[in-house]
C-alpha cells in the first residue's frame, strides 16, 4: 500500500494518462480519485463512467453526447462525459469490456485530443485527464483479438497496479481504520474492533476483496453501533473461515480501533466522500490531500496532535478547496441540478447559488 500511495503522489502532478490495473474490489476507483485529488486537476470534475455496464449501441452517446434529432429518443442535445470532465478527470472503469468499435474513438480522442457529438459537426477539444481502469489481462485480449494494441499503448502510459488483500494481510488494519472513517464521514454507524477482532480478519483470505471486507465492516457498524467488537461478535461464517491452527495473538492490552470523531456528513453515500479523508488514517502527518480531525471537547483539544506545517498554511483556501470539491461532487452525483444537489449537501438552494457564484463554478 505505501508503495501504491507513493506512486498515485509521484505521477498525480503530471497529466499522464494513467491504466490502473487489479482484481475486482481492490479500490481501482479510489485510486483515480485520489490521482484526481492530488492533481493540478483538484478543482475541476472528476466523471466516472463504468463501460462495461453501458450497452455498446449507447456508450457512444454517454460518452461524447448527441445533437437533437441525432437519433431516435433524441430530443434534445446532450453533452457527454467528455465535456462534463473539461478540465478534469474523466475514469474510463471496466475498459477491457469496452467494444471494439468504440476503442477506434477513444484511441482518436488520445491521440488528436478532440471528439463530435453524435449526430454533430462541431468539433469540441478533450481538455481531460484519462485514468481507466480493468480487471482483465489486456495482454491476452490483445493476443484473442478482443482488445486494441495501439490503444492499449496509448493507455500503458503509467500503470498502478492494485493489490488482492490476500497479498496486503499486514495492511488490513489500517484499511480497516480507513473504512471506519469512510463510513463515520458518511454518517454510517461504525464499531469499534479490538485488536484480536483485526487480527482474525487480517487471516482470512478475502476473495472479494476491499469489496468484501467493506461489507463486513458496514454490517458490524449496523450491528454494533459505536460498541467494542471482539471475535465472538465477527459473524459466524467469518469465524469458520479462519484457520484450524488460528490463535489470537497475545496482547499487552486490549486496545480498540476506534474510528475519528468525524463531522458526519448525513445522506452522503461512502462512495461521496472525499477519498483524501479515507487515506487520512493511513497517513502520518496531515496535509492538503488529507482530511484534519477536529477536537471534540478540551481535554481532547489539548491532546491533539495535528502536524501542520511551520509556515506558508492558509487555512481559508484550504477549506474552500475542500467546499469546492463537495459542490462539485454534488452536482456530478445529481446531474447539475442544483437543487437536488443542495438538498444532498444540506443547504438551501440560494446558499449553493451564492457559492456557485462565488467559486465561478457553473452546474
Amino acid at each position: 500500500m505505501r508503495q501504491l500511495r507513493a506512486e498515485i503522489e509521484q505521477v498525480a502532478p503530471s497529466d499522464a494518462t494513467v491504466l490502473i490495473l487489479g482484481e475486482s474490489g481492490t479500490g481501482k476507483e479510489v485510486v483515480a480519485r485520489m490521482i484526481h485529488c492530488l492533481s493540478n486537476r483538484a478543482d475541476k470534475p472528476f466523471v466516472p463512467v463504468n463501460c462495461g455496464a453501458i450497452p455498446a449501441e449507447l456508450l457512444e452517446s454517454e460518452l461524447f453526447g448527441h445533437e437533437k434529432g441525432a437519433f431516435t429518443g433524441a430530443i434534445s442535445a446532450r453533452a457527454g462525459r467528455f465535456e462534463l470532465a473539461e478540465g478534469g478527470t474523466l475514469f474510463l472503469d471496466e475498459i477491457g469490456d469496452m467494444p471494439l468499435p468504440m476503442q477506434v474513438k477513444i484511441l482518436r480522442v488520445l491521440q488528436e485530443r478532440t471528439f463530435e457529438r453524435v449526430g454533430g459537426r462541431h468539433t469540441f477539444t478533450a481538455d481531460v485527464r484519462i485514468v481507466a481502469a480493468t480487471h482483465r489481462d489486456l495482454e491476452v485480449h490483445i493476443q484473442e483479438g478482443s482488445f486494441r494494441q495501439d490503444l492499449y499503448y496509448r493507455l500503458n502510459v503509467f500503470p498502478l497496479e492494485t493489490q488482492p488483500l490476500r497479498v496486503l494481510c499486514e495492511d488490513i488494519p489500517e484499511i480497516v481504520r480507513a473504512l471506519t472513517q469512510r463510513f463515520a464521514l458518511a454518517g454510517r454507524p461504525v464499531a469499534r474492533l479490538t485488536d484480536g477482532a483485526l487480527a482474525a480478519l487480517s487471516a482470512l483470505p478475502w476473495p472479494g476483496n476491499v469489496r468484501e471486507l467493506g461489507n463486513v465492516i458496514e454490517r458490524l457498524g449496523i450491528l454494533y453501533p459505536d460498541q467494542v467488537v471482539d471475535i465472538a461478535q465477527l459473524p459466524e461464517k467469518i469465524r469458520m473461515q479462519l484457520p484450524a491452527d488460528w490463535q489470537t495473538p497475545d496482547m499487552p492490552a486490549p486496545t480498540v480501533t476506534r474510528p475519528p470523531e468525524l463531522v458526519s456528513h448525513h445522506g452522503a453515500t461512502p462512495e461521496d466522500v472525499d477519498p483524501r479523508d479515507m487515506f487520512a488514517a493511513g497517513r502520518a502527518s496531515v496535509d492538503q490531500s488529507a482530511g484534519i480531525r477536529l477536537p471534540v471537547d478540551e481535554q481532547e483539544l489539548a491532546q491533539c496532535q495535528c502536524v501542520l506545517p511551520e509556515m506558508d498554511f492558509d487555512l481559508k483556501n484550504q477549506l474552500e478547496a475542500i467546499e469546492r470539491a463537495w459542490i462539485e461532487q454534488a452536482l456530478i452525483n445529481n446531474d447539475g441540478v442544483v437543487a437536488q444537489a443542495a438538498r444532498q449537501l444540506g443547504i438551501r438552494r440560494t446558499t449553493l447559488v451564492e457559492k456557485l457564484r462565488k467559486y465561478q463554478m457553473s452546474a
